[in-house]
């Protein structure tokens, strides 16, 4: 099977800083991967190889079926990339940028380009000079968007965008899916992946830690557990699996991992008014690997 985006022992060196241990990687067409982790958990780095960008130091990486090292400009024919901090030339306009932008990569569908200004409300005659954050992102999506490349590559795509801007993003993503593209969006809006994305990737310190659908994933988090009673709540405190147990007057929340059912016994022995489960949210999926008791974990077994 040919993917659109392939690594296999993916790695980089700085001396003897490892930021990238060895990556294996499958991107299947149309499919939107979530590409997560902290700052200098590798991301940028990985993005840098697929673009050719740097060198690496072993394995190899490939933009459907394309070396990405040594055949670098063919592999740019089927990518466009989205920056989440790009550099534009100051005196000239958002339409010459554009167009410019269009002309080095070679293609463009000026039709929904059109579309794409309308709905990010850019106003393209202005010099860039003048433009906020917000606005010289608007230019790279934009441009990466119009160029209806097969493989769009976003590092922090919606970085200085309002709340309707980064709804208008949302729309083109999954337009752009819709019309067959692969997008790799590496991201630090957890709602954003949650809501584009078919899997996520998340990396701790340069290694690749979980890889699934989100419903893959529910694993990482116990269950939420929340319940209001007439009277003080139930000690739950030794029931198997139940931790996090917080009491405030009648309201009692806690977590519950693994089979639910002793938890329910014992409060609905207690005949509560209110009761609520739900499944842990992406961004509470990333704390469980990044948070308080994660890091607890990591100082442990370290030392």
């Amino acid at each position: 099977m040919e993917y659109a985006l392939q690594t296999t022992g993916l790695s980089k060196k700085y001396g003897d800083f490892t930021a990238l241990h060895p990556l294996d990687l499958q991107v299947q067409k149309g499919e939107i991967l979530g590409y997560l982790g902290p700052n200098g958990s590798g991301k940028t780095t990985t993005i840098r190889l697929l673009l050719g960008l740097i060198k690496l130091t072993t394995g190899r990486a490939e933009i459907f079926g394309i070396d990405a090292q040594t055949q670098t400009v063919e592999a740019h024919k089927r990518i466009a990339y989205i920056p989440g901090e790009a550099m534009f030339w100051p005196s000239l306009t958002g339409a010459e940028t554009l167009h410019l932008l269009g002309r080095i990569h070679g293609k463009i569908d000026s039709a929904y380009q059109n579309v794409l200004i309308k709905r990010f409300a850019f106003d393209p005659s202005k010099k860039v000079r003048t433009y906020s954050k917000g606005n010289r992102q608007k230019i790279s999506i934009i441009a990466s968007l119009s160029t209806r490349a097969d493989l769009l590559i976003m590092d922090e795509p919606t970085s200085g965008l309002d709340p309707i801007m980064e709804q208008a993003f949302r729309k083109s993503a999954l337009e752009a899916k819709a019309n067959g593209q692969t997008l790799f969006l590496s991201s630090h809006v957890l709602e954003e992946v949650e809501a584009l994305c078919d899997r996520v990737a998340i990396l701790r310190a340069g290694k690749l830690v979980e890889l699934g659908t989100l419903a893959e994933m529910r694993h990482l988090s116990a269950l939420r557990v929340e319940a209001t009673f007439a009277e003080k709540p139930p000690d739950i405190k030794n029931i198997k699996g139940v931790d996090n147990v917080q009491i405030t007057g009648h309201q009692l929340v806690c977590h519950v991992s693994g089979s639910i059912d002793p938890l329910l016994k014992v409060l609905a022995a207690n005949h509560p008014k209110t009761l609520l489960s739900r499944e842990p949210s992406l961004e509470e999926l990333f704390l469980t690997l990044y948070g308080d008791k994660a890091a607890r974990k990591q100082g442990q077994h370290a030392n």
